[in-house]
């Protein structure tokens, strides 16, 4: 063998080795490299999401209707309430977003120092109208009714 031979075969096996290393990376991501960050959660997207995943709160009887405290006022308790229906799941993932939704509520008050009249808003309660969970009206027929 000659010299040139051999130099020609070191430089086809780096070529081999260089174009093998190169087709074993990619672009995508990695299962243990962090996700890329989204877009912060702001309370309206998170409102937009608690609604999306109440959907259309579809109900057979009042027993699947449920309330929710939405919000959070700058003294404590919910600024509102959202009927709900437990036909179609347990919930779990709208008080997860509930929850997000009032913690930021709970941030922007007091970074601007907002203050409230500290009045209580009492539980509506749920009942099936029309084959949907709705708010039951204010005062007699309300969760405080007897």
């Amino acid at each position: 063998m000659t010299h040139q031979s051999i130099s020609v075969r070191s430089l086809l096996a780096t070529a081999l080795l260089l174009l093998a290393s190169s087709a074993c990376s990619s672009d995508a991501p990695r299962a243990d490299a962090p996700a890329p960050a989204s877009a912060p959660a702001t309370p309206a997207s998170l409102l937009a999401a608690i609604e999306a995943e109440r959907g259309a709160a579809s109900c057979d009887s009042d027993a699947q209707c449920r309330t929710i405290g939405v919000g959070a006022k700058a003294c404590g308790g919910p600024e509102r309430y959202l009927a709900w229906s437990s036909k179609d799941g347990d919930g779990s993932r709208l008080k997860t977003l509930v929850e997000q939704h009032a913690a930021l509520r709970r941030q922007e008050d007091a970074a601007s120092g907002m203050m409230s009249t500290c009045n209580l808003i009492p539980d509506p309660g749920a009942t099936c109208q029309a084959g949907q969970c709705v708010l039951r009206p204010p005062g007699l027929g309300g969760s405080q009714a007897r």
